[in-house]
């Protein structure tokens, strides 16, 4: 299944945040799920973000783990793999300052197609 997954990474869509192919497959094609659903990945983010620098090593696992498993599942690969290092290296301030770029990527995306 890893395999499947890291064939979808942004580099085959062309560096976009998300997947959106890999999203309506998901949903079957449901845009108001797919709405729905990145509208509460993006407020999951935005928690994930500001919560992951003042957490212990521990905590930073966890919550990069679960942000690995969300974004998996909504198609934002670059993000998901970002997490995974974070989840071997919780104490690694690039890694971090690396998963709060590619959020705010994230959230940057989610909000220009929703306008």
């Amino acid at each position: 299944m890893q395999a499947a997954l890291k064939q979808n990474t942004p580099s085959s869509v062309a560096g976009r945040p998300i997947d959106l192919v890999h999203l309506a497959r998901q949903t079957m094609g449901d845009r108001a799920l797919e709405t729905e659903i990145l509208g509460m990945f993006a407020k999951q983010m935005s928690g994930a973000r500001s919560s992951m620098g003042n957490a212990n090593a521990d905590e930073r696992k966890r919550l990069a783990h679960t942000i690995k498993g969300t974004a998996r599942s909504v198609g934002a690969f670059h993000l998901a793999e970002v997490a995974e290092r974070i989840e071997r290296a919780p104490l690694n301030s690039t890694l971090l300052a690396d998963l709060g770029d590619e959020i705010a990527r994230v959230l940057d995306f989610i909000a220009a197609i929703n306008r």
